[in-house]
């Protein structure tokens, strides 16, 4: 949502945060907490910050602040959605995604979901030098990228269905793209 607070110093007006920050955090914190020791994020969690996403921005905002919410929440759903579809992210980090994007609406979770892509690239990468499984890593991106040709799905052993996949909590990444995505403006 763009309705930020402000305040002058110095005859400059700064940033200090939209009323979306606070819940924000909260969520992000929870569920990086909850996806890095059970690696999932709990429905009650997602689906009770969604729905007060959307309460807090019709308030504040009316009509316009429905239509930015449900935006934000259609943005995060598509592009998270297609993703987990393709069996390379879970449906908690999709509902996830869903629920920042109610608070922060589509402009500023577009600007979220980059950031996030970067810090989970470079929290995989991380990952798979400290494993030991970096080359397995780059042939598995090269799969998933260009083995669906005549298949219509992914192979089999990227997907997160399978318990033999590597696995990676996606909400310390989320977290990253949505707290820069708070600072970007």
């Amino acid at each position: 949502m763009n309705a930020y607070v402000f305040r002058k110093v110095k005859g400059r007006r700064l940033l200090l945060h939209s009323y979306a920050w606070w819940p924000v955090l909260v969520l992000i914190t929870a569920a990086t907490y909850t996806d890095m020791r059970t690696r999932r994020i709990p429905n009650w969690l997602n689906f009770s910050f969604l729905l007060a996403g959307i309460a807090v921005s019709v308030w504040m905002g009316g009509w316009q602040g429905l239509w930015e919410s449900l935006a934000g929440l259609g943005l995060g759903l598509l592009v998270f959605g297609i993703l987990a579809f393709m069996g390379g992210m879970g449906m908690g980090d999709v509902k996830l995604c869903a629920a920042v994007g109610a608070w922060i609406g589509p402009k500023q979770l577009l600007i979220a979901i980059v950031v996030t892509a970067m810090a989970g690239g470079l929290i995989a990468l991380g990952m798979a030098v400290w494993g030991g499984f970096l080359g397995e890593m780059f042939t598995g991106a090269g799969d998933l990228l260009f083995g669906w040709k005549g298949q219509g799905k992914p192979s089999e052993k990227l997907v997160l269905s399978n318990p033999n996949a590597r696995k990676m909590p996606y909400a310390p990444a989320i977290a990253i793209g949505t707290l820069f995505s708070f600072f970007s403006h």
